[in-house]
């Protein structure tokens, strides 16, 4: 079914009333998709792609196999395969525009009840396209491997081999389509109600009722006292909702057993990694290269900054504390587009101008406002249109990273649309490539200017924070919803028994210089990825260490580094991560290629101990 991607990148935020100090905050103009929820050309779409997927499936049910048999087959089969792309393309655009309107404003009935219904009719639209991959996959493996050999449908074997991947696991017609009508109410259903929920909440702290975004921003509040009653309100609301999130987190995890169960799946993330397009066993390493080198990163950095604290241990609110006497600055819109584009300009000016169009364009929501989804994202939506990105922009300088991010994900959208609909989307394992590596361009070149020492070390400071939240936290949630989804298949869990899983992780992961307090064993029902996209997280760290490794060959001035860049992100999906890493001497699949992003850190953190306090 087609739906907005989960919101899986956690910004800062405040208040709205602080926008002003920030210049204009551009905000997106989704009128490149359709003029109006109720404009003639939205509804004249969901019209012609109910009516066009009906045709599709009178021309091409029960045909395929016929069809690939006979003299010219290829050739047939690739006009089918164009005409599946349009539809895809054009119920993609639907579903985007539905989506993005939604996350404008999740607390508007009126676009709540416009993107449950856009969901609902392109979910009965596209049951009409189940069939096709379907019958696709039925066709004899020497038959279709003899015609994706040339003529036109040789542009598409990528897309072929990809879900000839998933053969083994689909099911009969019928189930299939019944999996899919009832994912709008099921899984859909409960993504909505977190969604919901979430939005709704209110945090008391100290007297002001605020949302989830200016709460968490709160906790990096240079004053502790706000830090501390921020998270305390945080945990209080929490825990006071926790049996509904509890209620969604056990129903979601038994639907997924439920599909993996029928399916043929033995491991509980084995569906992510196959959509992925990742073996387990890279993943597997990952995760222990990563899991063994927490004493060398996580638990050896928090043990430094409780120190420049003057504590032996830092309580859980102070983990993302600002360093103290080291004023944080604030950047102005404006400023943190130059520095973002200038970053990007002196990597290559193709990137910059690539992303230039983004800001030009009016492509980035940026401003914080009452109803908004928290976080930050960037949407692809469909080839035939452009990419957006939201952000929830409050002048920190991890905002500033966080539009160099979601710009990367943006400049990677661009560059891999001319594949088409089928291919253009990238497997999570590098789809997040572009936005670390434009993350590490601009953070290297606001670190080169700056002089001062306690800036300097400011920065190297939160860098390295940003890192352990991108590898060493990522890696401990994939451990939790591990944990939970193998513990779910043998019950339901309780609120508490959910709070001891997370609590074991967080423990593991951070270390002896966290103190996890009353009130943090509730922080993983806020998380979004654990609702949305189960086993998402992991790519977080796959994508960082591999960015890590990808920058060490930039540094070392490796001739053609940029085409070679560029050749990667404008695969899109058409190449597995093995044939994109290849030209630059890197192999994910070597248990030795973890190390080289993980020594990176721990570089930076030897920095830091070298530097004075």
């Amino acid at each position: 079914m087609h739906q907005i991607p989960a919101i899986v990148h956690a910004t800062a935020s405040a208040s709205a009333a602080a926008a002003a100090d920030l210049g204009a905050l551009p905000e997106w103009n989704l009128a490149d998709l359709y003029p109006g929820m109720e404009s003639d050309a939205y509804k004249g779409d969901l019209a012609r792609a109910e009516a066009e997927c009906r045709a599709f499936a009178e021309a091409w049910r029960g045909k395929l196999a016929a069809i690939a048999g006979k003299p010219g087959g290829g050739e047939t089969l690739a006009r089918a395969i164009a005409a599946y792309e349009a539809l895809e393309d054009l119920l993609g655009r639907i579903a985007s525009y539905a989506g993005l309107i939604y996350t404008g404003d999740t607390s508007d009935p009126v676009r709540a009840k416009f993107y449950g219904d856009a969901q609902e009719k392109i979910t009965n639209a596209s049951s009409d396209l189940l069939f096709f991959t379907l019958e696709l996959n039925r066709i004899e493996d020497d038959v279709l491997a003899g015609l994706v050999q040339s003529g036109s449908l040789a542009h598409w074997k990528p897309w072929i081999d990809d879900i000839r991947r998933e053969k083994p696991y689909q099911l009969d017609d019928r189930l299939e389509q019944l999996f899919h009508e009832k994912s709008v109410t099921g899984r859909g259903a409960w993504n909505r109600l977190f969604d919901e929920t979430i939005s709704g909440l209110r945090f008391d702290v100290d007297g002001r009722e605020l949302s989830l975004e200016p709460t968490l921003n709160l906790m990096q509040d240079p004053t502790e006292d706000v830090r501390k009653s921020a998270a305390l309100a945080l945990a209080k609301t929490l825990n006071a909702n926790l049996r509904t999130f509890a209620l969604i987190t056990n129903t979601l995890a038994k639907d997924k057993e439920i599909s993996d169960r029928w399916r043929g799946f033995q491991d509980v993330a084995d569906s992510r990694h196959l959509s992925n397009r990742v073996e387990r066993e890279v993943v597997d390493a990952l995760v222990e290269a990563v899991r063994d080198a927490y004493p060398r990163l996580s638990h050896s950095y928090y043990k430094l900054k409780a120190k420049w604290f003057g504590l032996d241990a830092l309580d859980y609110w102070n983990r993302n504390a600002p360093l103290p006497n080291v004023p944080t600055r604030a950047y102005k819109w404006e400023e943190a587009r130059d520095l973002v584009l200038e970053a990007y300009g002196a990597f290559s000016p193709k990137l910059a101008d690539i992303a230039r169009r983004f800001f030009d364009e009016r492509w980035i929501d940026a401003p914080v406002r009452p109803g908004k989804a928290p976080g930050a994202f960037a949407h692809p939506t469909v080839p035939s249109a452009h990419p957006y990105v939201l952000l929830n922009y409050q002048g920190k300088p991890r905002d500033v990273m966080t539009l160099a991010h979601e710009l990367g994900h943006g400049v990677h959208q661009v560059l891999a649309a001319p594949n088409g609909a089928l291919m253009a989307p990238t497997p999570l394992t590098l789809a997040e490539t572009a936005s670390v590596f434009g993350e590490m361009l601009t953070f290297r070149s606001l670190l080169a200017s700056t002089v001062d020492p306690a800036q300097r070390r400011a920065m190297l400071a939160s860098k390295v924070e940003d890192m352990l939240n991108t590898v060493v936290r990522q890696i401990a949630f994939y451990s939790f919803e591990r944990k939970l989804h193998v513990e779910r298949r043998e019950g339901e869990l309780t609120a508490d028994q959910i709070s001891d899983l997370w609590m074991s992780v967080q423990g593991e992961s951070l270390g002896p210089a966290i103190r996890l307090g009353p009130g943090y064993e509730t922080f993983w029902a806020y998380i979004p990825h654990f609702v949305h996209s189960p086993f998402y997280v992991y790519a977080y760290a796959f994508g960082d260490c591999l960015v890590n490794s990808l920058y060490g060959v930039y540094q070392n001035a490796a001739e053609g580094f940029q085409d070679k860049y560029f050749a990667l992100l404008a695969a899109g999906g058409t190449k597995h991560h093995s044939e994109l890493l290849a030209p630059f001497g890197l192999d994910a699949r070597d248990p030795a290629f973890w190390q080289i992003g993980l020594t990176m850190i721990e570089g930076m953190i030897a920095e830091l101990e070298g530097l004075e306090a």
